[in-house]
């Protein structure tokens, strides 16, 4: 009861500071839906399952912004992400587990940020990779965070204005332990250059694991990127190193997009592993915006893994999406991948995107079909 009564309250203090001109807040949302098929699930040959967050994750937030005068705002942002089909809250049961910030913004230098938030990586290099689409066209396991599955608390962030086509973000994340300062800290930069049908940019992220001899292992102000097996066995790691590059230009209907990462899992005395983990992920896709209703995508993604293990993984996908409207879509998504190699458990198993289902298996089969309204 107190938490539907704090909704109310908030939702009242929505409409209340609605109706001044110089201060908003905003209640907004997404709901996706789907049938999906794997086959190769956990070591069975097929699954059917209702899959949530496919196109889009299950969200919904209060955004608001005051006018401080002299063109300066404050800004905030609290978004919660939840599973469709059951109800649970995701994000390790954060309420606002996908982003809980607040700052100031001018019009001459930009944006300062704190709270849980996306990285640079995410805000300025993702856009233009597949992953505009669907998580399917992320890297397997998302092992370099290409669909963030790691967002970041106790960060402080800088976003410029845009200067020239030129925009640049900074980041840092306080690991908060006592007496090691650098125990869990993560920080990250990137640029981006927009230009007519051309988009570029790249980026750079570092997350500390964790000192074990204050903290433990896997103390980070980072969420976990060890959701899989494709990665699971370097969970010890001292580090992860990330860069990130991605190109995108737009031809009429057609867009078409090229991106690639390199990711280091760094070990020290305390790793169950001695020689780095290494991944090297490169992807590309296509997109035709056949009507303004109709838009189909077609992609492959190529990763392979050297250090500690060795592994290839290599995929295809393809995806549909028709609108009813402007906020309510059709849309269907597909992906085959292939694994060969070892993955530092034994031998490698397909896990298709950010999806991480263990295969159980050196080849994964996943098609979705379903519906996402915005509000």
């Amino acid at each position: 009861m107190r938490k539907l009564t704090a909704l109310a309250a908030a939702l009242g203090l929505a409409s209340s500071l609605n109706a001044h001109a110089q201060s908003s807040i905003t209640l907004y949302g997404i709901l996706d839906v789907a049938v999906g098929y794997i086959h190769n699930s956990g070591g069975q040959s097929s699954q059917w399952k209702m899959s949530t967050g496919n196109v889009s994750e299950n969200e919904w937030g209060l955004r608001g912004t005051e006018d401080l005068g002299g063109g300066m705002s404050a800004n905030f942002d609290i978004e919660n992400g939840f599973d469709l089909a059951s109800g649970k809250i995701n994000e390790g049961g954060k309420l606002f587990g996908r982003q809980a910030w607040v700052g100031l913004s001018a019009p001459t230098w930009g944006a300062v940020t704190l709270g849980r938030q996306y990285d640079p990586t995410s805000d300025l290099v993702q856009p233009i990779t597949g992953d505009f689409f669907s998580g399917i066209w992320a890297t397997p396991g998302d092992v370099d965070n290409y669909d963030s599955s790691a967002r970041f608390d106790n960060a402080v962030k800088w976003a410029s204005p845009v200067w020239g086509g030129v925009t640049l973000e900074a980041m840092y994340s306080f690991g908060g332990v006592a007496g090691a300062t650098g125990s869990g800290q993560v920080y990250s930069g990137a640029a981006s250059y927009v230009r007519g049908p051309l988009s570029l940019a790249a980026g750079y992220l570092h997350i500390n694991n964790g000192n074990p001899t204050l903290s433990t292992r896997g103390t980070s102000a980072s969420d976990s990127l060890f959701n899989s097996a494709i990665n699971s066995a370097y969970a010890s790691a001292n580090s992860v190193s990330i860069a990130r590059v991605a190109a995108q230009y737009v031809i009429a209907p057609v867009t078409f997009g090229a991106a690639y990462s390199y990711s280091d899992y760094a070990p020290d005395g305390a790793s169950a592993f001695t020689r780095s983990e290494k991944y090297q992920n490169g992807s590309i896709f296509a997109s035709w915006q056949v009507t303004p209703d109709f838009q189909t995508i077609v992609g492959y993604n190529y990763t392979k893994s050297t250090g500690d293990s060795s592994a290839k993984y290599q995929q295809v996908n393809l995806g549909v999406d028709y609108l009813l409207s402007k906020r309510t879509d059709l849309f269907a998504i597909a992906a085959y991948q292939h694994a060969s190699g070892q993955n530092g458990l034994g031998a490698a198993q397909a896990v298709i995107g950010s999806y991480d289902v263990n295969s159980g298996a050196s080849y994964q089969v996943l098609t979705v079909a379903g519906i996402r309204h915005r509000f």
